[in-house]
């Protein structure tokens, strides 16, 4: 037992340790502790990371072109676009972790107040009936042209003396905000979101191609079960060497088993396109050898 110990420590100091993601002991071994059993395998971690660009269609739409001059979308449209991809091991005993995915973000393309709803133009206090939807797209051209013109006045200072540094910077700041509200009833609104999400593969050394899910330009990532989309491919390809100094000679008594991992290409590849590629140890694909324990002095 006390050989098997050193052994083991000495293993693991020279080399042949956790820090070392192409090699790893396997079968029993004594610790320490009692006797360990280790089988090793590799997890991987694929991360994809998919895009959705959602365009809301301003009330005011139909009358941008005869105001405005302009013209902006009648329909409202949902893209989704994959826009990357990454792939790591997933072990916690080697420093390959696969780090957490990175939180999902949205990105507005203007500066309403609200994400979800349109600027609504205040009603006129002295008057009951409400304005049909072309009066009102007229009311709104006039009240970004007026903003427009006060922007003006301000910046050549017919506005005033005494509206200048802070002061300025603010109200200028507020009749920005003021007619991107205002534009949106014709132009719509634009958000982009970004959303990262992890699915873990566990390699078999008879299957070099994984489906790790789907992707709808209408839906974004689907299961692997819904048909709907296209694949969202994992393929390993192992390079075969797998080549080891510390392999022990015929001659050699005292040994210990070790999986050595192959260095495989893996790639994650969907609608013909490829999203990440990395080298990466895989030991289903991998050989198992013989170390040679240190002799006593």
């Amino acid at each position: 037992m006390k050989l098997r110990l050193l052994a083991f420590a000495l293993l693991l100091t020279g080399g042949v340790s956790a820090q070392n993601p192409y090699i790893a002991l396997q079968g029993a071994n004594e610790t320490a502790s009692g006797v360990a059993i280790a089988q090793p395998r590799t997890i991987l971690a694929v991360d994809v990371t998919v895009e959705r660009d959602l365009t809301l269609t301003g009330p005011y739409a139909r009358y941008a072109q005869k105001y405005l001059g302009v013209r902006a979308p009648l329909a409202d449209k949902t893209t989704w676009s994959i826009t990357g991809a990454q792939i790591a091991l997933l072990d916690r005993d080697t420093y390959l972790n696969a780090g957490a995915p990175a939180p999902a973000s949205t990105r507005t393309f203007n500066h309403a107040a609200s994400d979800e709803e349109f600027a609504r133009l205040q009603p006129d206090k002295t008057d009951m009936t409400t304005p049909a939807l072309e009066d009102a797209a007229r009311a709104a051209a006039n009240q970004i042209f007026s903003l427009r013109r006060h922007r003006i006045e301000l910046i050549t200072g017919e506005a005033g003396e005494n509206v200048f540094g802070e002061g300025l910077k603010a109200a200028l700041a507020e009749i920005d905000r003021m007619e991107q509200s205002y534009l949106e009833l014709f132009l719509g609104k634009r958000t982009v979101s970004t959303e990262t999400r992890r699915y873990v593969v566990y390699p078999q050394a008879d299957k070099k191609q994984y489906i790790v899910c789907r992707f709808s330009p209408a839906a974004g990532l689907l299961p692997d079960s819904d048909l709907s989309g296209d694949i969202v491919l994992l393929q390993i390809e192992p390079s075969g060497n797998t080549k080891c100094d510390l392999e022990a000679g015929p001659k050699e008594t005292s040994v210990v088993a070790c999986r050595v991992a192959d260095p495989s290409a893996c790639t994650v590849l969907s609608g013909g396109r490829e999203y990440a590629r990395a080298v990466l140890p895989v030991f289903e694909f991998g050989r198992t050898i013989n170390v040679a324990l240190p002799r006593r002095k």
